[in-house]
């Protein structure tokens, strides 16, 4: 069976379960926090995938990578995939319960990058632009980035707006080649 079918399953059923108690948002920040340290830890895939290390550690490692207080409803779901052996898919399990989630929930992702630090109004306000146009909640995130010079990038759902300096002056240098 497909790594995705099986993901999108497995998630499925915690959303199913995590709304049936009450607890969908506590597990989305969980599976937030997982999926975000599969990112920024490399070595916590080859870790969980080593069919040398024992279940309980791999559990225990897992429920760590999952962030404090962790809920019981996912300490039981990590039990679960480990006791399957699909523990070579969880990363792709947390981030198919974040689509789900986020679907269920009309929530949209939305990133605001600027060459400098914005004040706070300028972030609500950009915020509040995406929610209007995209008609959802949005998990907004800034983030400065020197190498656009000035101007910004506005990136939601499917949509990117560049007016960023940078890249107007690679387009003025685009035609000045032709």
């Amino acid at each position: 069976m497909a790594i995705g079918v099986i993901s999108v399953r497995y998630a499925r059923a915690l959303l199913k379960c995590a709304m049936a108690q009450n607890l969908e948002d506590k597990v989305y920040q969980e599976m937030i926090t997982l999926a975000d340290q599969y990112n920024r830890v490399p070595e916590l895939r080859s870790t969980i995938d080593n069919p040398m290390l024992e279940k309980n550690k791999k559990q225990a490692l897992l429920q760590v990578a999952c962030g404090k207080n962790l809920s019981e409803l996912t300490e039981k779901f990590i039990q679960l995939v480990l006791q399957e052996g699909r523990e070579n898919v969880i990363q792709m399990m947390a981030t198919s319960y974040i689509t789900l989630y986020r679907k269920q929930k009309n929530i949209i992702s939305g990133r605001l990058i600027t060459a400098t630090t914005v004040t706070p109004e300028v972030e609500q306000k950009m915020k509040q632009m995406v929610q209007n146009k995209s008609q959802a909640t949005v998990e907004f995130q800034t983030e400065v980035n020197p190498d656009i010079i000035g101007g910004f990038v506005l990136e939601y759902d499917s949509y990117r707006m560049d007016a960023s300096v940078q890249t107007k002056l690679n387009n003025i240098l685009k035609e000045l080649k032709k």
